[in-house]
């Protein structure tokens, strides 16, 4: 009888690690891993009974059309989970992220436009990620961000037509990589992919067929051919000029910088103030082309042609004006330093055109991004403004100001 029981209990103990659903076979591995092998069995629906010890999961092959949160939780010690070949169109965010041993999984062959790629952040121990032969359209910046041991991305036969700089950073065991056969748009949004393929050692397999369909004049060429005179970085350079005082009530000085942009395609420019009352930040032009009432409202005067201008400058406008030149290639900034001082003239004129503010070091800017000069802006008294005035050595009020400018 004693030996019986000792039999029925071993049984129990045991019976957890053999179950198996009957769709499926189940056995050991050598290395003492549980696979369960449930391929080509017409299954709509991931089989339920699995033992939680199977760390080997086979469902290629099937009716699959849909992976819901809970299909997977009575695996948590999966470590290889193959679902090539089936019909799923959708995965509810949370499926994968429950399995944190993963270090395989192959959803190729399937019909999936989207994807949890926020589960991804709980499989660090992923290194096979295949999503080939899908619908999927984008791949969101910092998707595979945390992946250190990802070894193989197969995203080839899809439907991307860009990625996001950096896609590929932070990724340190990448060794292999498919990209073939997307409707890649090679605007200069997508040629840092160019310049990573250049100098990375990641095997990009079949770059030869990774092929730009757009725009028309590069369609059919590879991505990593395409040629690096239509995309270049931006440079910048800035210049200031502070106008002579103004007669009447206020007479205060107005302060105006240059920014000179370069590079292709054309750059946006964009500044940013900071004074020791806030940070101003302005992106694009603050004065309508006719220089109407809109720009009378605002403190900072921002230009089309790259030209601010700060009217009646004062101690409150003491502070680190920058240009910042973007486009798709990339950024350059360069600032310069202001600072109001001095109750009488200065010994020369006031600082014009310094061609020296931010002046790029060869064909490159100071590597600092920042160039940093200091411009002290003399405050001119009154009797001296009137003198002046009396001269004939006036700008005119702000309406002028503004037409000049916009014309610059």
């Amino acid at each position: 009888m004693e030996p019986l029981l000792g039999v029925l209990a071993l049984v129990t103990l045991l019976s957890p690690s053999l179950a198996c659903p009957s769709p499926c076979s189940c056995s050991t591995k050598k290395n003492g891993r549980l696979l369960a092998e449930c391929a080509y069995r017409e299954l709509r629906d991931v089989p339920r009974g699995l033992s939680p010890n199977v760390t080997i999961l086979t469902l290629s092959a099937n009716r699959l059309g849909r992976l819901g949160r809970a299909s997977l939780a009575e695996v948590p010690e999966l470590q290889s989970l193959w679902l090539g070949y089936n019909h799923i169109s959708a995965v509810e965010p949370g499926t994968f992220a429950a399995l944190p041993h993963l270090k395989n999984l192959d959803l190729s062959h399937n019909r999936l436009a989207e994807f949890p790629w926020q589960d991804l952040r709980n499989l660090s121990a992923l290194q096979i990620l295949k999503l080939s032969n899908n619908r999927l359209a984008a791949l969101p910046g910092g998707a595979l961000a945390g992946l250190r041991e990802l070894r193989s991305l197969w995203l080839n036969d899809n439907e991307l037509a860009t990625l996001a700089r950096g896609t590929f950073e932070g990724l340190p065991a990448l060794a292999q990589l498919q990209l073939f056969h997307n409707p890649f748009n090679c605007s200069c949004k997508l040629f840092w992919l160019k310049e990573w393929a250049d100098s990375t050692s990641v095997v990009i397999s079949r770059a030869g067929s990774t092929l730009c369909a757009a725009p028309p004049r590069l369609r059919g060429r590879a991505v990593t051919a395409m040629p690096g005179s239509l995309c270049v970085a931006p440079s910048a350079q800035l210049t200031y000029l502070s106008s002579p005082p103004k007669a009447g009530p206020k007479g205060g000085l107005t302060l105006s910088l240059h920014c000179s942009v370069a590079g292709s395609p054309p750059p946006e420019i964009r500044w940013q103030i900071r004074t020791a009352t806030g940070r101003v930040d302005i992106h694009g032009p603050t004065v309508a082309r006719d220089g109407g009432a809109k720009a009378s409202k605002r403190r900072f005067l921002a230009f089309k042609n790259g030209t601010m201008a700060i009217p009646d400058f004062s101690k409150d406008d003491e502070g680190t004006y920058t240009c910042v030149a973007i486009n798709d290639v990339g950024a350059r900034d360069v600032s310069v330093s202001v600072a109001l001082a001095g109750s009488e003239p200065p010994a020369e004129e006031l600082p014009r055109d310094d061609p020296q503010a931010g002046q790029p070091k060869g064909d490159q800017l100071d590597p600092s991004g920042m160039g940093e000069k200091l411009l002290i802006v003399y405050h001119v008294p009154r009797q001296v403004r009137s003198a002046a005035a009396a001269g004939g050595f006036r700008l005119g009020i702000l309406p002028a100001l503004l037409g000049v400018l916009l014309f610059w």
